[in-house]
C-alpha cells in the first residue's frame, strides 16, 4: 500500500476529505519521527513500538571485491516491534 492509498482509505473510513486525511498522515509520521529522535521510543498500544538503537562502527567486506575490508561507521537505526493485536490480526 502506498501513502496515497493509505490516505484514501483513511478518508473513506472517517468520511473526511483526502486533504484532511493527508494532513493527518503527515502529522502522524512527523510526530513518530520526532518522538523516536527525542525519546528513543514510541509505543502505540496494540500496534507496535518504534525504537531507536545504536550500531557501533565495525569492519565489513566490500561486496564488489571480497578481498578488501571496509570500515562501516557507527550509526543510529530505527526498529519496529509488532504489537500483540497487530500479530493476531495478521494471523
Amino acid at each position: 500500500m502506498t501513502k496515497t492509498e493509505l490516505i484514501a482509505r483513511i478518508a473513506e473510513k472517517l468520511g473526511e476529505s483526502k486533504k484532511l486525511s493527508g494532513e493527518f498522515v503527515n502529522a502522524f509520521t512527523e510526530t513518530v519521527m520526532e518522538g523516536v529522535k527525542e525519546d528513543k521510543e514510541v509505543r502505540i498500544q496494540g500496534f507496535g513500538t518504534y525504537k531507536l538503537s545504536h550500531r557501533e562502527a565495525r569492519e565489513g567486506v566490500n561486496p564488489q571485491d571480497t578481498s578488501k575490508k571496509i570500515q562501516i561507521p557507527a550509526r543510529n537505526v530505527v526498529g519496529f516491534k509488532v504489537g500483540t493485536e497487530f500479530k493476531k490480526a495478521v494471523n
